[in-house]
């Protein structure tokens, strides 16, 4: 399998970034580290391994990125107005570096996946819904997508746009249309920790009429690495 190191300066963030990248043809994926989890964690803890395949033949590119959380929600430091800001210039760095980056490198544009799990399905989740012109597939496993409590009840407009339980029960007709172009997976198991996280969402894009695969497997199926590694290959 190629693998590939980059760290490159952010100009939004204003520091250097790693990641990881796996391939060499096929649909890339900006894949996102658990809480607090580096550019090497989906690779450490065996989820690239899981579909090494996949990329093997060409079908898959990987792109394992770093993030921000200890600057940001979990920044218990920071007040919360500026963990929320530092998260919104994460999700620039995404948007305007990240992925320009990928469709230089594969000589293409186009519409690429997000996948995460536990606060990484956040990530995932939260990037494709505020971004379906960027992203037509999406996967969360072990997930919750209502920040409020990363929040010490603190609140406002940048918030409300980074939080999916808040602000897609509300979406207009357009942006559902847009979202129902999209594959999304929420995905969880029975015994998961934090199964409700993955219930609202899954109850929330039901009530919103948008097209999604609500899994939840059962016991012994939870929140740990095995069981996304066997999940990986259903959803992709």
């Amino acid at each position: 399998m190629i693998r590939e190191y980059f760290k490159r300066d952010s100009p939004i963030l204003g520091r250097p970034m790693e990641m990881l990248w796996f391939g060499h043809a096929g649909r890339p994926m900006i894949w996102f580290p658990t809480s607090m989890g580096r550019f090497y964690q989906n690779e450490d803890f065996g989820l690239v391994a899981a579909v090494a395949d996949r990329i093997d033949a060409g079908r898959l590119q990987v792109v394992c990125v770093d993030s921000v959380d200890s600057e940001s929600f979990y920044s218990k430091g920071r007040h919360p107005a500026e963990r929320i800001a530092r998260h919104d210039q994460y999700d620039g760095y995404l948007k305007d570096e990240v992925v320009p980056w990928i469709w230089s490198r594969v000589g293409q544009s186009g519409r690429i996946g997000t996948l995460g799990a536990s606060f990484g399905a956040y990530h995932a989740v939260n990037f494709a819904l505020r971004h379906p012109d960027l992203v037509d597939q999406t996967v969360g496993f072990s997930g919750k997508y209502d920040i409020h409590s990363f929040l010490d009840g603190f609140w406002n407009d940048t918030a409300y746009f980074h939080c999916p339980t808040a602000n897609v029960p509300n979406m207009d007709g357009e942006w559902v249309r847009k979202l129902s172009t999209m594959e999304i997976a929420i995905v969880t198991g029975e015994t998961d920790n934090i199964l409700e996280g993955s219930r609202q969402m899954i109850r929330i894009l039901l009530e919103n009429g948008i097209p999604h695969r609500g899994d939840i497997w059962p016991a012994p199926y939870g929140h740990d690495w095995p069981w996304w590694k066997e999940q990986i290959l259903r959803y992709l």
